[in-house]
């Protein structure tokens, strides 16, 4: 017969299990969930979250700096056997999450996914970014060697970035129809069933709205601190922390400096913060036709505060930038080049010349998407009217960069990977995305020194051809980069995590050693 005793003892022993399992479990409140859950689809701010737990790629990088050194992945060791060949040795003994053993062969697939795609949104990324690349094959001793068609000044960068991150072969082309034939609708289930080699794997995907991670037993690396991670969908910054004040998240996304007092002011949460290696941008349609006087763009440009905007919407701790540039981009930076003014006199005069007669820009954009969007463009209407242009602002979470009656609108611009191509390259390349969505053009000219900067042999050469951009986009702008913006994360006192600086933004990195628990 149990005693009294013994009852208190496994009631207290219980509560302590249970305890620490909650202890492992965390819930997020984003401010968006990603439709779908692909690493070689997604382009987008809210897909780069969902990644880095989940997936790895061959090659790693050291995440806690800025330009941290590239380390092993799924790779052990590579070789840039010469400069159109790069070769890797293969880590043994990792496993997919459905059970899988990764093999030589679903490294090959992976990547020839996107150097040969069938997929369409494949096809998007394959141009933009890994144009290229030919092929992917595995070697008879179980290596694999990439090729290119050019050499490549940046092996090691581009593999290391998201698209190339691994997935399973046999099980992504045993989602749907013939398990011997690449079908797009394996492609289209695989976003909605993702399967990859990380830490966590994804246990419950409700597109838009939640994703649950759970911890992957047979993960090669570091055991992943966490068992459970749960990320929810809420749109509406008041509610994100109404949700933390009162238990239903433990950490929420996407914070502007005006809302951290907020936080601070309760001693039972806290905040992390960063300046996010990402530009906020005002683009605009050259082939619009109140549009293609390119001083009447110029104009646009010059008369916006970008200054004024950093104080009254980041309290001072966004980044302006002189130039489409930033630190992470390493020996490429370039700060001394002076690309973007604020100039409301010169705005004026150049309105005048080109015969501006008072037709109305329209400025588009979402309410909630970006941080601060809407603030940002209400205070750009303003002055744009200090220097007589008149304007619209129109709200709607539509993408209308692809719209031919888009005139002007925010987006973004982030680092998919730490070099000047991974972040203006990939947006203003020829036949990139702004040019195929209609609303930029390119020329000869153009190519040719976009070609000397993505393909050239020194860094140097890389430079000079980058400032040449800059000057072109000067002269005939399609955007303005606004600012770097200082995005914050808040969490319970309790819980130890911050952005890491080496990351694309806003990763959620929960791997070992980027996040800690109370009593675990």
């Amino acid at each position: 017969m149990r005693t009294s005793r013994t009852i208190a003892a496994a009631l207290l022993a219980a509560t302590a299990l249970s305890g620490a399992a909650a202890a492992q479990e965390i819930t997020i409140g984003a401010a968006n969930v990603s439709s779908y859950l692909d690493p070689g689809k997604d382009h987008s701010n809210v897909g780069s979250q969902f990644y880095y737990n989940s997936f790895d790629t061959l090659i790693d990088m050291d995440h806690a700096r800025v330009g941290g050194a590239f380390v092993p992945g799924l790779a052990t060791s590579w070789e840039i056997a010469s400069p159109q060949m790069i070769e890797f040795t293969l880590r043994e003994g990792v496993t997919f999450h459905n059970g899988d053993p990764m093999t030589a062969e679903d490294v090959a697939f992976s990547l020839n996914r996107m150097f040969s795609p069938s997929f369409p949104p494949y096809m998007v990324r394959k141009r933009d970014r890994l144009g290229n690349f030919t092929r992917a094959e595995a070697t008879a001793d179980g290596k694999v060697r990439v090729f290119t068609a050019r050499p490549e000044p940046l092996f090691e960068t581009l593999l290391s970035m998201q698209q190339a991150m691994i997935v399973p072969k046999a099980y992504l082309m045993g989602l749907t129809g013939h398990p011997d034939v690449d079908e797009v609708s394996d492609y289209e289930a695989f976003g909605l069933a993702p399967v990859g080699t990380g830490p966590y794997r994804v246990a419950e995907f409700i597109p838009g709205e939640r994703v649950v991670w759970e911890r992957h037993e047979g993960f090669w690396g570091e055991r992943a601190p966490l068992a459970k991670a749960t990320v929810i969908r809420i749109s509406e910054t008041a509610s994100r922390i109404t949700a933390l004040k009162s238990g239903e998240a433990d950490l929420i996304t996407n914070l502007a400096p005006d809302q951290l007092a907020l936080i601070e002011a309760d001693p039972a949460l806290k905040a992390a913060g960063s300046v996010t290696p990402l530009f906020h941008a005002m683009i605009m349609n050259v082939n619009h036709p109140q549009m293609r006087d390119p001083r009447i763009r110029r104009a646009l440009t010059l008369a916006i505060d970008r200054d004024t905007l950093n104080e009254a919407l980041w309290l001072g701790k966004a980044v302006v930038p002189p130039t489409h540039t930033m630190a992470e981009f390493g020996a490429l930076h370039q700060p001394d080049l002076v690309t973007f003014r604020h100039e409301p006199e010169e705005a004026k005069r150049l309105l005048a010349e080109a015969g501006y007669d008072g037709f109305e820009v329209t400025y588009d954009t979402s309410a909630t998407y970006y941080t601060n969007g809407l603030l940002a463009a209400q205070a750009i209407q303003q002055m744009w009217a200090e220097v007589g242009v008149k304007s619209r602002i129109d709200v709607d979470d539509k993408w209308t960069g692809n719209d031919p009656e888009m005139m002007a609108r925010n987006w973004s611009n982030p680092m998919y990977f730490a070099d000047p191509f991974g972040s203006f390259g990939v947006m203003w390349a020829p036949n990139g995305p702004s040019e195929s969505e209609g609303r930029f053009n390119t020329d000869a000219d153009y190519a040719a020194i976009w070609d000397r900067f993505r393909f050239g042999e020194t860094v140097e050469a890389r430079r000079e051809a980058y400032a040449e951009l800059m000057k072109w986009h000067e002269a005939d702008p399609a955007y303005l980069m606004l600012y770097q913006p200082y995005e914050s994360w808040a969490m319970r006192a309790d819980v130890e995590w911050a952005p890491a600086p080496g990351h694309i933004p806003y990763v959620l990195d929960f791997r070992a050693g980027a996040i800690a628990l109370a009593g675990n």
